[in-house]
């Protein structure tokens, strides 16, 4: 039973990562398209909706990640290798997370943050 909630849990993720790529790609063209916006704003967009997709699917695949170790395969050498796959999925998100604000993330948001893009922009351009 736990086998299949790890392998579903996978299967979401994929399904999330799948999801997010296709439906970023659609609003940003859609937009683009309706409104004539121009290139790094959609741009801007785009990696917003993509990079959202792409976090949420890491969070589902490190959880299955943990069902899979803890409630299966308890051995040292398995708990190790979940180790190492927490830390470089840990990597990811932090390198995702600095792409999309142009921050760290454990700074705060800036004050002015009311939603928009504009952290984005400023890091994009360095």
């Amino acid at each position: 039973m736990i086998e299949w909630a790890a392998f579903g849990l996978d299967i979401l993720a994929v399904s999330v990562i799948v999801a997010g790529v296709v439906v970023a790609t659609l609003k940003v063209g859609i937009f683009h398209a309706l409104f004539r916006l121009d290139q790094s704003s959609s741009e801007s967009r785009f990696k917003q909706q993509l990079g959202n997709g792409l976090l949420m699917g890491l969070d589902l695949l490190v959880a299955a990640d943990v069902i899979r170790t803890v409630a299966l395969e308890s051995t040292l050498y398995n708990v190790a290798t979940l180790g190492l796959l927490v830390v470089v999925r840990i990597l990811l998100t932090w390198s995702l997370v600095i792409e999309l604000e142009g921050r760290w993330p454990w700074q705060p948001l800036p004050a002015a943050a009311d939603g928009d893009a504009e952290p984005q922009r400023s890091a994009d351009s360095t």
